[in-house]
C-alpha cells in the first residue's frame, strides 16, 4: 500500500487547514519500525494540535495524534517483530514526528511499548496518553510514601480524561477521593468512578492565601495556574500534589509556604519523554489496577472523520472520559 489516509494538517493562508488525505508511504519520517494503526485517541494536546489554539505541531505537514495502538508491519528493530501488537504515547508523535492519525506510522522502536498482556488495542486508546499520565502521577504520589491512611486526595479536570481514570485509579487503591469539577452535572458519573466527596471549580479557581486550612494529603492536577496553588495551599503536611497538565494555564501564582512550613512536594509528571522503564511499569499497573468495567463507562468511541469535532469539543469542555477513534 504505497497510499495510505491520513488526516493531514497543512499551514494555510490564515492559520491551517486540516483534511483527510492520501498520503505517500514514501513520506513518512525516518524509523525501524512501521506499524498499521488501528487505534487512536484524542487529548487535550490533540484537540489544541487540530484547532492551532496553542503551537503544537513544529513543523508542517503533520499528521497529529500523540498516540496509537497497531500492529507492526515491519521491523529492524531487535525487540519487534512483524505481528506484534505495540503503543506508543508521546515522544513527540504529531508535534515533530508524524502521528496516530492515520492508517501507518513509521516509528522508532525504542519508543513502542508492547500491547500490554490483558488489554486490547481499543482499551490501550481508551486508556491513551490522559491514562497513561494518570497512572505516572499515582506512581508519583506513592513513591512520595503516600498512602490512603495519610488522608485524602484530590483530582482537578476530575470529568476530563486524566482526572476520571485517577479517581478510577485512586479510588481502587483504597483512596478517599475528592473531585473537583466545573461539571456539578458530571457528579453522578464521578461518582460511579468512585470520588467520595464534589467540590466546585471555581471553589479552586481564585487566587490562592499563602495557606489555607488543610484538606488532602496528595493530589493529581491537570489544571495549573490558580487551581494547583490552592491545591498546595490546602494540602497537609508532609502531603504531595502531582502536577501534570496546564489546562488553566502555564502560571504558578503561589508562594513558598507551603512547602517551608508544612514541607509539601509538587511532583511534576511528563508522559513525553518518560523513560522505557517507566513507561513498562505504568501499562503493567494500568492493566492490572484499572477496572475494566469503569473503563468502558468512561469511553466513547468515534469515527475518523469525526475528529476535528471532537477536537474542538475537547477545548471547550464537552468531552467526558475518554473517546477512542477506529482507524478505518
Amino acid at each position: 500500500m504505497a497510499k495510505f489516509k491520513a488526516l493531514v494538517v497543512a499551514k494555510a493562508d490564515k492559520g491551517q487547514s486540516v483534511a483527510v488525505e492520501d498520503f505517500d508511504e514514501a513520506d513518512l519520517m525516518d524509523g525501524d519500525v512501521t506499524v498499521r494503526v488501528t487505534h487512536s485517541t484524542v487529548n487535550y494536546k490533540d484537540g489544541l494540535a487540530l484547532t492551532s489554539k496553542a503551537p503544537v505541531i513544529r513543523r508542517f505537514p503533520m499528521i497529529p495524534g500523540i498516540d496509537f495502538a497497531g500492529i507492526v508491519e515491519s521491523s529492524s528493530h531487535a525487540e519487534f517483530k512483524a505481528g506484534d501488537n505495540v503503543v506508543l504515547n508521546g515522544w513527540g508523535l504529531g508535534e515533530t514526528h508524524l502521528g496516530g492519525y492515520a492508517q501507518k506510522a513509521r516509528v522508532k522502536g525504542d519508543w513502542l511499548v508492547p500491547l500490554p498482556r490483558g488489554l486490547t488495542a481499543a482499551e490501550a486508546m481508551a486508556i491513551g496518553t490522559a491514562g497513561y499520565t494518570a497512572m505516572l502521577s499515582v506512581l508519583a504520589l506513592e513513591r512520595h510514601g503516600l498512602k490512603p491512611a495519610d488522608g485524602p486526595a484530590v483530582v482537578t479536570g476530575a470529568a476530563g480524561g486524566v482526572g476520571s481514570v485517577a479517581i478510577a485509579l485512586l479510588a481502587k487503591g483504597g483512596w478517599q477521593v475528592i473531585a473537583s469539577t466545573g461539571r456539578p452535572s458530571e457528579a453522578d458519573y464521578l461518582k460511579g468512578l468512585g470520588a467520595a466527596e464534589i467540590i466546585a471549580r471555581a471553589d479552586l479557581a481564585g487566587p490562592a492565601r499563602p495557606l489555607a486550612k488543610e484538606r488532602w494529603a496528595a493530589g493529581v492536577d491537570s489544571v495549573g495556574s490558580h487551581t494547583l496553588a490552592n491545591l498546595l495551599s490546602m494540602t497537609k503536611y508532609g502531603g504531595a500534589i502531582a502536577a501534570c497538565g496546564l489546562a488553566g494555564g502555564m502560571d504558578l501564582p503561589s508562594s513558598v509556604a507551603p512547602f517551608i512550613l508544612r514541607g509539601v512536594s509538587l511532583l511534576g509528571v511528563d508522559s513525553v519523554m518518560a523513560p522505557k522503564k517507566a513507561r513498562l511499569e505504568a501499562w503493567s499497573r494500568l492493566a492490572r489496577d484499572l477496572d475494566k468495567g469503569k473503563l468502558a463507562q468512561i469511553t466513547q468511541t468515534i469515527a475518523f472523520d469525526a475528529l476535528p469535532d471532537a477536537a474542538r469539543d475537547i477545548l471547550d469542555g464537552k468531552v467526558r472520559g475518554r473517546l477512542v477513534v477506529t482507524i478505518p
